[in-house]
């Protein structure tokens, strides 16, 4: 295929950046490893916000972001950014408002997350923390191998609801992820809950600074909390506490992010003030 030569972001930067060194196509197998690859070399992080710079609603700036400063972002940038490149590469890509639900019922719409026609529409998402690591079939019934867990699409008339299936009982219990409407949005119109999230008194966006990605493509995963640095590997989770003097330090080891001397010390407060 061609790559669009005229796009407003630097596609062969952010596919080199990825580590994608195929021919890409318009089919599953690129899609599913331009995912991979993006939760690999992208942290989902919130680093700008807990250190109150704020963050843009424009992907471009968002794609710079990542390929010229080595970063990551928040779903609204790093999902913004990825449709930015499908769209480039020809794919054609769906903004999705979506409500989080993993903190109980809520009509609030605070997710952005793509759906992506191929042989059929796709459910893709590289910016929910530890989600699933593949497209999942839009209009496919029942469960779905999502990489790290089984996924199935709830429908009902608020929406479709994504749940991954928690089974480490007997039986397979949906856990609500998020519920989304298959309507088209544009990053613009995540404009007003953006600001409100970053400034929220009862959310952590802006309290508990942290970085995630998978690593290897996936399943496996390595997460910085305030206070944590947890790993899972082949199944099996460790966690070990972090001190704020290694704060700094583990975040360059693990995530390729180094700070400068303000930013350091404004994250070593606010990791500070996180912890119980």
């Amino acid at each position: 295929m061609t790559i669009t030569l005229d796009s407003p972001i630097d596609v062969p930067g952010y596919l080199e950046w990825l580590g994608y060194g195929g021919v890409p196509r318009l089919d599953l197998a690129t899609l599913t490893e331009l995912q991979q690859l993006h939760m690999t070399a992208v942290p989902f992080e919130n680093l700008d916000i807990a250190l109150g710079d704020g963050v843009a609603l424009d992907a471009t700036t968002s794609v710079d972001k990542i390929v010229e400063g080595g970063r990551g972002g928040w779903c609204f940038e790093v999902n913004g950014a990825f449709a930015a490149l499908l769209e480039a590469l020809g794919f054609r890509v769906t903004l999705l408002g979506a409500a989080v639900l993993l903190s109980g019922p809520s009509r609030v719409i605070d997710h952005v997350a793509l759906e992506v026609q191929v042989d059929q529409p796709y459910l893709v998402d590289v910016g929910f923390g530890e989600s699933f690591t593949r497209p999942l079939a839009l209009n496919r019934s029942g469960r779905q191998d999502g990489g790290n867990a089984a996924y199935e699409f709830i429908a009902s008339p608020e929406g479709t609801t994504l749940a991954r299936l928690d089974e480490s009982g007997a039986d397979a219990v949906p856990v609500a992820h998020y519920r989304f409407k298959r309507v088209a949005h544009s990053l613009k119109d995540f404009a007003a809950v953006s600001a409100s999230m970053q400034i929220d008194p009862d959310k952590n966006w802006h309290k508990r600074p942290f970085a995630t990605r998978l690593l290897d493509r996936g399943p496996d995963r390595v997460t910085l909390t305030s206070d944590r640095l947890k790993i899972i590997r082949d199944g099996k989770t460790t966690e070990q506490p972090i001190t704020i003097d290694e704060w700094s330090t583990t975040l360059y080891d693990w995530f390729g992010i180094r700070l400068d001397a303000s930013a350091e010390a404004a994250l070593s407060r606010q990791a500070r003030s996180a912890q119980p």
